[in-house]
């Protein structure tokens, strides 16, 4: 997910994308535990995409960003 993706989201898709980035990301260690992961760089690329959300849900907040 790109930063300028993330950028235009709004608020209620920012929770669902972050919810569904969390979901991903507990499927892909479970995986990881069981020795069936394809690819292990995917928990990375999730992990910074939850990152991503975070921060631009924080930046809000604050008021950086317009809603």
């Amino acid at each position: 997910m790109k930063v300028k993706e993330i950028k235009e989201m709004s608020a209620d898709e920012l929770k669902k994308a972050l919810d569904d980035s969390k979901d991903e990301l507990f499927k892909l260690k479970f995986q990881l535990a069981t020795g069936q992961l394809d690819n292990p760089m995917r928990i990375k690329e999730v992990k910074k995409d939850i990152a991503r959300v975070k921060t631009i849900i924080r930046q809000r907040e604050l008021g950086f960003f317009p809603v």
